[in-house]
C-alpha cells in the first residue's frame, strides 16, 4: 500500500473478529516504530503498556467510553472487541508537557496496524479506574488507549454537508465518517 491508501484504510473501528489475535512481537514491532517519530525537546517522555491476554483486555474493555455520537450503542459486543490494546503514558518524570507527541505516535502505530492487516480506534474516554487496574507509576498519567483488532466492520467516507461532521450507522449497521472535501481544507 503507498502512504495514501494506508491512511484512507486506516479509519476508526470500533467492531473486531475477536478470534483473530495479535501476538506479543507484532505489538512491540508497532510500538518500536515510535522510537524514530519525532518528539517535542527530544523528550521522548511517553511510555506504553502493551495488554494481550483476554483477562486484561476485558478489564481494559470495561474501562472505556465507546462512540460519542452513537448514542444507543455501549460499544462493541462480545465476539467483536478488541483483541489488545496499547495504552499511552506520560511520564511526568521525564518533561512537562508531551506537546503533539501523542497523536504523532498513535498514528505511527496505527499505520503499521493497518499495513499488518489490523486496524484500531484512538479512545480517550478512560475511567480513572485503568491506573489502579493496571498499576500506573504515580509519576505516569494515561493520556489515551489504542484499541486493536482484526476489523470487522465496512467504514465509509463521504463528503461533509453543511458542516455536519458527526459519524454514523446505517441501517446495515455501516458506518459512515463525514470529511471535509479537499476545497474547505485549503483557504488559499
Amino acid at each position: 500500500m503507498n502512504i495514501k491508501e494506508l491512511v484512507v484504510k486506516n479509519r476508526s473501528y470500533r467492531r473486531f473478529y475477536e478470534e483473530e489475535k495479535i501476538d506479543d512481537a507484532k505489538l512491540k514491532s508497532f510500538v518500536e516504530l515510535v522510537r524514530y517519530c519525532g518528539s517535542g525537546m527530544n523528550a521522548q517522555s511517553l511510555k506504553y503498556i502493551l495488554v494481550n491476554n483476554d483477562e486484561d483486555c476485558e478489564k481494559v474493555f470495561n474501562c472505556l467510553g465507546w462512540a460519542g455520537y452513537l448514542k444507543n450503542w455501549d460499544g462493541p459486543k462480545k465476539g467483536e472487541r478488541p483483541v489488545s490494546y496499547i495504552i499511552q503514558l506520560h511520564d511526568e518524570s521525564l518533561a512537562k508537557n508531551y506537546f503533539c507527541d501523542d497523536g504523532i505516535q498513535l498514528q505511527t502505530i496505527l499505520l503499521a496496524a493497518v499495513e499488518s492487516g489490523y486496524g484500531g480506534c484512538i479512545v480517550k474516554n478512560v475511567k480513572k479506574d485503568l491506573n489502579s487496574i493496571l498499576n500506573v507509576p504515580e509519576d505516569m498519567k494515561i493520556i489515551q488507549v489504542l484499541a486493536l483488532g482484526k476489523p470487522k466492520e465496512k467504514i465509509h467516507i463521504v463528503d461533509m454537508k453543511e458542516n455536519d461532521f458527526k459519524y454514523w450507522r446505517d441501517d446495515n449497521d455501516e458506518h459512515y465518517v463525514p470529511k471535509r472535501t479537499i476545497d474547505e481544507l485549503i483557504i488559499k
